[in-house]
């Protein structure tokens, strides 16, 4: 048996008899108060509800005497409240007295209130108006006063039965509620009716048993609503345990009132708990003592060692898992605990980094897997698409020479599929980790270059006003997804503003202040561009403006938009180090603002792009294989166009019988990624077996790993991307077939 364990057995055969003496002491002190204040609460409710039944048969008799009083048998309402009045100042335990007529209105009333009042629908004047001279009770909430009553009601009626009006007196409960001299320590009143509604309390602010609050399907409303006098001990919805006693003063049905007198059980066991923290002091000095003796025995041999447990422990418990309980280690248990905490650590700070190099391996793959699935399936087919577009518009611009406007429809069709094609190689980008492509942008001019289409696009019942500052900052931005945001944004603004108004376009030079960032937490005080896109429009409503820039919520009609707008907005201001607000009123307009970072000096601007060579052609054979239909159309129609005999396939294994039957080849124009199981890569291959010297040009809307490594393309490849102009076809075909 181990040292530890040997002085536990000896402090506690020491301390063990004292302390059950003390806890049997204790628990019969107890039993004998809870019992003794049980009694007592049990002869305070019976004294309560004897004396509320008192005063019910006292309003019944009032009631009798003032049904034969001549000042009451009047059509003098003035008179009759008069009286009521004098009867109520000799009886203040009514909060009023009135009388009502057989058609449910009041007539007299004790306040003299002249009040209009239809009573129609009171339970107690139905009931009264079907009584033979009984009284009727009702408890309720004056709608006046507030105060818990007890309306005790009595039909007076002529002598051949007839009803002349109902006599009607308010009780007050709240001063049947109160408690005076109570030998019970923090004892309570509850009056409550047959449903479990508390009435009248002696403390009204008590948590849970306030006046009004329900008791129904509590244990203390079912002990409340029993018909028998008894006491229980029973626990609030606070935990607390309370001592209760129930006793009912009679009534008729269904109006019985409930009496309960409560107090807290801690507040009966006070005395008692008092004498036993009194012995359990004295025991604890004893106990003291003992172990005190003891300690003077162990801590050489016990606290270095502990200490050393402890500390490590407490590093080990902060993260810090490189501690270790440094060599020697002593024998005995103490020294096997160490040895097996060193073990456990070294086990910890291994699994932990196994962790990590595991969630750092499968955040990566994750990654790559949406990025390798959101540009395989939408770039290589949308940009087959633009492919198409682009060099049909180009090809319409040409032919329409002679027709100014249907050239520049042409142009603008191919200035759309342009811009498509753009924001596609933005999303090739991002797959290579560069998700966006800042640079200093003047947004006077940026905001200025989209006027017309913003025009064209927003209709002419929406106004437009731009605002531009003097001496306006550039700003470090990606252009083409500020371009984006902005035309966001006043769609936005106008679909708020169905039946017209104003959009305005404002820039200026800001700064945002430590105090803001302080109530920002993701904004960096500095400098900043200012771009504000205001409207008058229907505005947002207050409990909404907190959720805007959530994705997938909006506040347009089903069907009418995605929720995806704002949220765009808000990703790209973080992504680009910036910052958004939005400022809304209900029925007058919203105004967002975009804080876009302002450019360091030096900063390069985007570079215009340079003019293109002229057009050649030539008389050489080119065969195409592109699995799209209409793209393989286009290129095989504007080679035709440059002079180039021109064969064409849809697929790898179709190329590779035209290339087995035909030996004047001297071109592959081949697609990169194809069905069938070959790809372009392996077409040229097969295709170089058969026709060595076979010169090969590739073409994708998506680097495929077949040609691109590490992010360059193969050595000896050229790849001509999509989509592309008939000058960039030209180009790569005379470069691919001069080597």
């Amino acid at each position: 048996m181990s040292i530890r364990a040997r002085l536990l057995w000896i402090a506690l055969i020491a301390t063990a008899v004292p302390a059950l003496l003390v806890l049997w002491r204790f628990v019969q002190d107890r039993d004998a108060a809870i019992a003794q204040d049980s009694r007592r609460l049990a002869a305070i409710a019976r004294d309560k509800a004897d004396e509320l039944r008192d005063r019910i048969q006292g309003t019944a008799q009032l009631h009798f005497g003032l049904a034969r009083a001549r000042d009451l048998d009047t059509d003098d309402r003035l008179a009759c409240s008069a009286f009521l009045s004098e009867v109520r100042e000799a009886y203040p335990q009514f909060t009023g007295i009135l009388t009502i007529r057989p058609d449910g209105r009041l007539f007299c009333d004790s306040l003299q209130s002249g009040r209009e009042l239809d009573l129609n629908n009171r339970d107690y004047f139905r009931r009264a108006k079907g009584t033979r001279g009984e009284v009727v009770l009702e408890p309720t909430f004056g709608r006046l006063t507030g105060l818990a009553v007890l309306q005790i009601a009595y039909p007076v009626r002529s002598p051949q039965g007839e009803l002349r009006f109902v006599l009607l007196a308010s009780l007050n409960l709240a001063k049947m509620a109160e408690l005076a001299n109570a030998q019970v320590p923090g004892a309570r009143l509850l009056i409550v009716d047959d449903k479990g509604l508390v009435l009248a309390t002696t403390q009204p602010d008590a948590a849970g048993m306030g006046v009004g609050t329900s008791l129904a399907g509590t244990p203390l409303g079912e002990f409340a609503v029993q018909r028998t006098a008894s006491t229980a001990e029973l626990a609030l919805p606070d935990g607390r345990a309370f001592q209760w006693a129930v006793a009912d003063p009679g009534g008729p049905a269904p109006s019985r009132l409930r009496v309960l007198a409560g107090a807290a059980r801690a507040s009966l066991v006070a005395e008692a708990d008092r004498r036993f923290m009194q012995d359990l002091v004295l025991l604890a000095a004893l106990a003291l003592a003992l172990f005190l003796a003891l300690w003077l025995l162990a801590e050489l041999a016990l606290r270095r060692q502990i200490g050393s447990i402890t500390r490590v422990a407490q590093r080990l418990a902060d993260g810090d898992l490189a501690a270790r309980i440094p060599p020697p280690l002593p024998r005995g248990e103490l020294g096997t605990l160490m040895s097996v905490l060193n073990r456990t650590a070294q086990s910890l700070e291994t699994q932990r980094d196994d962790i990590a190099r595991l969630n750092a391996r499968l955040t990566q793959s994750q990654r790559l897997e949406a990025i390798g699935q959101l540009t395989g399936g939408v770039a290589h087919d949308f940009n087959n698409l633009l492919t198409v577009v682009l060099g049909n518009a180009e090809l319409l611009a040409e032919q329409s020479a002679d027709d100014p406007l249907k050239q520049q429809l042409a142009q603008m069709i191919g200035a759309a599929a342009q811009r498509g094609a753009e924001l596609t190689k933005q999303l090739l980008a991002f797959a290579r980790k560069q998700a966006l492509a800042p640079s200093a942008v003047d947004v006077n001019q940026l905001v200025a270059s989209m006027d017309p289409m913003l025009r064209r696009t927003l209709g002419e019942h929406i106004e437009i006003e731009l605002v531009r500052g003097a001496g306006l900052w550039p700003a470090m931005v990606d252009a083409g997804q500020l371009e984006n945001a902005l035309l966001n944004l006043c769609l936005n603004a106008r679909d708020a503003m169905r039946d017209g108004g104003r959009l305005t376009l404002e820039t200026a030079n800001a700064a945002l202040d430590r105090s803001y960032a302080d109530t920002h937490p993701d904004v960096t005080p500095g400098q900043y561009v200012l771009l504000a896109v205001s409207d008058t429009g229907s505005g947002i409503a207050p409990e909404h403006l907190a959720r805007v820039f959530e994705p997938f919520f909006t506040t347009k009609e089903k069907g009418k938009g995605t929720g995806l707008g704002l949220a765009m907005v808000y990703g790209f201001m973080k992504q680009s180090a910036g910052h958004v607000s939005i400022y809304s009123e209900a029925g007058h307009g919203t105004t967002v603002k975009l804080y876009l970072p302002r450019a360091a000096r030096g900063q390069a601007h985007a570079a215009d792009e340079p003019e293109l060579p002229a057009v050649t052609g030539g008389a050489e054979t080119v065969l195409v294989v592109e699995d799209d239909e209409l793209v393989r159309r286009y290129a095989c129609a504007e080679l035709r166009s440059l002079g180039y005999h021109v064969l064409d396939a849809e697929s790898g294994a179709a190329a590779l019988r035209v290339v087995e039957r035909r030996e004047d080849i001297d071109l592959l124009f081949t697609d990169v990624v194809m069905p069938g199981g070959i790809s372009g890569r392996a077409l040229a291959d097969a295709a170089r077996r058969l026709r060595p010297g076979l010169r090969v040009l590739y073409t994708s809307g998506y680097s495929e790993n077949a040609i691109v490594h590490h992010g360059r393309l193969d050595p000896g490849v050229m790849l001509l991307a999509k989509p592309y102009r008939r000058a960039e076809l030209a180009r790569a075909i005379r470069a691919a077939l001069a080597g």
